[in-house]
């Protein structure tokens, strides 16, 4: 009988999760489809860098794995917002504000993990990211 009562309690507790895994993939679904209509091609065809989109207060994808020496490319997508990208450890300056259709670069050298976010939009959006650099 116990059981029965901690697993409906444990789904309800994990659901909220599972709606915001499913909103996110929506959102980035639709910040895909906005860079090929802005950009005629899909993102993963941009072959000089890895691409993470801006949408929605959202970084599309937020977690990255890329190799060192790996340029990863910022692209604004969104309708109105502007953008930024700084890295937590500060070991680069923020980015300037980037507008709808604009972009900023990065190259990624020394492995390990790097988190970077929103200047803007962090603290109010929690739009906030992560990339991994392997050797």
């Amino acid at each position: 009988m116990k059981i029965r009562l901690l697993l409906p309690a444990f789904l309800a507790l994990a659901s909220p999760a599972v709606a915001a895994d499913e909103d996110t993939a929506e959102i980035c679904a639709e910040a895909e489809t906005r860079y090929v209509d802005l950009f005629g091609q899909p993102s993963s065809d941009v072959e000089d860098a890895e691409v993470v989109l801006m949408y929605k207060y959202n970084f599309c994808p937020a977690q990255l794995t890329v190799k060192a020496g790996t340029a990863v490319r910022w692209v604004n997508v969104d309708k109105r917002t502007s953008h930024s990208v700084l890295l937590k450890d500060g070991s680069k300056a923020e980015s300037d504000r980037l507008f709808p259709e604009e972009f900023v670069d990065l190259t990624f050298l020394v492995p390990g993990a790097q988190d970077y976010l929103c200047g803007p939009h962090w603290e109010t959006q929690n739009m906030f990211g992560m990339v991994t650099v392997e050797p």
